[in-house]
């Protein structure tokens, strides 16, 4: 709960720019739990994720820009994977060679990344890790929902919007 209201406030969760929805999600995974809400618009029919704000109670920290790098880290990880990373097999051999044809995260497509942690006299003993990147896709998804009234249930996501 303590994640959640905080994220609702630093995130200025339901007044989004105009033309720009908000989506939420939450986890609790490798003892942290961590909340994001992302800022999405579709610019020309595409999805362009603008802003991502990110809290997680890890439990103590001691490196705070640590908590940070590891935070914007798996947004752009977790945007890259949820938006255009896929294998496909041709013959039982992958098709992608190399970056130019296996599209990860390009920085002008980065989203600003907000992040702020939290702790409570009840926190877990957690830790940073990938712990901002399960509930990246989820928040995205949900802000397209919005944005489209159309659930997406399939990753990657691009392939919703060809």
């Amino acid at each position: 709960r303590r994640v959640l209201e905080t994220l609702r406030e630093k995130s200025d969760w339901g007044n989004a720019p105009e033309g720009r929805f908000q989506g939420v999600a939450v986890m609790e995974s490798y003892g942290s739990v961590c909340a994001e809400v992302a800022e999405v618009s579709l610019v020309d029919g595409r999805p362009k994720v603008h802003k991502v704000t990110a809290v997680v109670d890890c439990g103590e920290v001691v490196n705070p820009d640590i908590v940070q790098a590891q935070l914007m880290g798996a947004v752009v990880y977790g945007l890259s994977a949820a938006m255009g990373e896929k294998l496909e097999l041709t013959g039982g051999a992958i098709r992608q060679s190399n970056f130019h044809d296996y599209p990860l995260l390009r920085m002008p497509d980065a989203p600003e990344v907000v992040g702020f942690t939290v702790r409570g006299p009840d926190s877990p003993t957690g830790g940073i890790g990938e712990v901002a990147v399960p509930p990246l896709a989820p928040a995205v998804c949900n802000a397209l929902f919005l944005a489209t009234g159309e659930r997406i249930r399939s990753l990657p996501i691009r392939e919703h919007f060809a």
